[in-house]
């Protein structure tokens, strides 16, 4: 039901799912083996993977913390984004591939929960697509020592508000990986 005319499509966007990024991250291996389920789901369906992977100051663009985790594995043909934002559609080709597959639906798996995750959702909600966070399949650091909820409440956390998400037009959704159906 998204508000994007003519794209029926979804696809998965795996993002920030790099060694620096995810290498003290919560439940980091169980994340991983479900966002490998969600890239095979997305595949058998002939939907859309899209690889999204975030540099800055503190993750150096081509360094080996910058890398996807060597579990994750990209088909060459799979599009890859990079961006420096938390938003994944901020300043990136993002919306091209997207609209060039005929996608108004995106699925999102990958890290960090409380930045790069919840700038995705929130910036593909407002740009009128419809959203499924996957709920076993985002993770992020431990923070508590600068105030933040630990992991496991901010993950519970997001999983809770982004379902109850509305807007005209479009839906929010939360599902398990093993609920996860993509549609080409």
């Amino acid at each position: 039901m998204t508000t994007l005319e003519d794209r029926p499509n979804s696809a998965l966007l795996v993002v920030d799912v790099q060694q620096d990024v995810v290498s003290d991250a919560y439940r980091r291996d169980d994340v991983i083996a479900n966002i490998n389920t969600l890239v095979d789901k997305a595949r058998s369906a002939g939907a859309a993977v899209v690889w999204i992977q975030h540099s800055d100051d503190g993750l150096v663009l081509g360094s080996s913390g910058w890398e996807y985790v060597s579990e994750l594995v990209r088909a060459e043909s799979e599009p890859l984004v990079l961006k420096t934002f938390g938003d994944s559609f901020e300043d990136t080709t993002l919306e091209e591939i997207l609209a060039q597959a005929g996608v108004g639906h995106v699925v999102v798996a990958g890290a960090q929960t409380d930045a790069c995750i919840r700038s995705t959702i929130h910036g593909a909600f407002t740009r009128g697509y419809d959203v499924t966070l996957v709920s076993d399949a985002h993770t992020t650091s431990d923070l508590s020592e600068m105030g933040v909820p630990v992991p496991e409440q901010l993950i519970a956390h997001t999983n809770l508000y982004w379902q109850y998400q509305r807007a005209p037009g479009r839906t929010a959704s939360v599902q398990d990986t093993n609920e996860v159906v993509f549609s080409a």
